[in-house]
């Protein structure tokens, strides 16, 4: 009985599993803004959630002792989310010529922004005016608490429609990641779980194996590489847009370079500070040796190394050339390592990165989750999802890695709040003397290149 309630159980949550992600690809299919919708959505999910954390806890303090107690917490999140949002409306307005119209006659940016301060100082009176000095303590740490969950939720998931709109795979492949490496992490704990390492890996999570984790990170950046590579062929995915449209529209886009097959030479110097046995491990790394022997090819022509040529005398009967290693051969002398990629796509090196951050920081979101649920005696944070428990249970490692994203892109990728619509925004609110300034700057950077 034992068994077949274990296996009961994991089918209940494969069935949830291939659910959400049935859901989660509709929604990639039916555009940018219903994803941005769904985003919303998680987001009142993830603060109910929390926020009732405390709530359930000290229901018999907050009955009818604490006026308005719900009702300045659900003030609090509309107020982040105003702020948040009409930020990201106001960007988007901007990058797209065809919408300035809004600015320009409606004044939307200086509205949200004073509606934005509107709310929070209402919110703020709200929240001193009822307070009861008999529960101020209880109520300044639940104030607390409520201004941490925003951060966690609202704060974390700020930039996360900017991923959307920055291209759909810096939406979807993040959030791929965090799965393999949960699903690999949990495979691995399941089938090798404290057969090598006798030791929990968190304190704050026992189930956790040191098995898993290794799995799971070797899994995540395994899917990473090739998940990206097959994102990468589709326009849908790698095209950016700043429309708000409610009929999902055929994306075309002059592709960015990562998106472009590529050939790539590693730095030898990379695999000079790791042990050579480790270095053999690596797919494709040539190991690059000094010849002495008589040379057939001292051209160099034909090969894919950007060393490989003549390094000695041209004219004589020996050449002393950089070819590849061969065992046993006693004119071979190690030079360097050489791995070359072909045919590839750069962002594949980007979701690389990403990978490790999957693997190595995200899951210390399921820690704090997992903190959270041991200090107020919680399972889950709530079982609307079988076999997963609620929201927070599922997206735990999801809000930092959002965040991760968004700084890797305008990091590594490009500068997402620079457009040629902005600037022609921001010239258009110029005064004359400052819009010839600005063009007389343009001709002489244009003269001096």
């Amino acid at each position: 009985k034992k068994d077949e309630s274990k296996l009961k159980k994991i089918l209940i949550r494969l069935i949830s599993g291939v659910s959400m992600v049935g859901v989660f690809v509709s929604f990639m299919f039916c555009g940018h803004i219903y994803i941005c919708t769904l985003i919303f959505l998680t987001e009142i999910m993830l603060f109910r959630e929390l926020v009732k954390v405390r709530y359930n806890t000290f229901f018999h303090i907050i009955e009818e002792t604490i006026p308005l107690f719900r009702t300045t917490q659900w003030m609090w999140f509309i107020t982040a989310i105003f702020y948040t949002y009409s930020d990201f409306v106001v960007d988007i307005i901007k990058s797209n010529t065809s919408t300035h119209y809004l600015l320009d006659s409606y004044n939307v940016s200086q509205c949200a922004t004073s509606l934005s301060f509107l709310l929070y100082s209402t919110t703020f009176v709200v929240s001193i005016a009822t307070m009861h000095k008999d529960h101020i303590r209880f109520q300044v740490n639940q104030l607390c608490w409520t201004i941490l969950v925003l951060c966690l939720t609202v704060g974390q998931l700020k930039y996360i429609m900017h991923n959307v709109y920055n291209g759909l795979i810096w939406f979807a492949l993040p959030i791929m990641l965090v799965v393999f490496n949960d699903s690999f992490a949990w495979l691995g704990g399941v089938t090798c779980g404290r057969k090598f390492i006798d030791r929990e890996l968190m304190a704050l999570s026992p189930n956790k194996t040191w098995e898993g984790f290794v799995v799971g990170w070797i899994g995540t950046m395994v899917a990473g590489w090739h998940l990206s590579r097959y994102m990468a062929q589709f326009t849908w995915m790698t095209c950016p847009t700043n429309s708000f449209s409610l009929l999902p529209e055929s994306l075309d886009c002059e592709l960015d370079p990562i998106f472009q097959k590529a050939k790539h030479i590693f730095p030898s110097q990379i695999f000079e500070v790791l042990p050579r046995p480790i270095v053999h491990m690596i797919p494709g790394v040539v190991d690059i040796c000094i010849s002495s022997s008589p040379a057939l090819d001292t051209t160099g022509e034909g090969s894919d190394s950007i060393l490989d040529g003549v390094m000695g005398e041209m004219g004589g009967a020996t050449a002393t050339t950089l070819t590849a290693c061969v065992s046993g051969n006693e004119h071979h002398t190690h030079h360097h390592f050489e791995l070359v990629l072909k045919n590839f796509y750069p962002v594949q090196i980007h979701a690389l990165g990403l990978s490790l951050f999957a693997s190595f920081v995200a899951p210390f979101g399921g820690f704090l989750a997992s903190a959270i649920k041991r200090a107020y005696g919680l399972k889950d944070f709530a079982s609307f999802i079988p076999g997963h428990g609620g929201m927070m249970d599922r997206m735990d490692c999801q809000l930092l890695m959002a965040l991760c994203t968004w700084v890797h892109y305008n990091t590594f990728v490009k500068m997402a709040t620079v457009s040629l619509p902005k600037m022609i925004y921001m010239y258009n609110n110029l005064n004359e003397l400052e819009q010839k300034e600005f063009l007389k700057r343009i001709t002489e950077l244009g003269e001096g290149q």
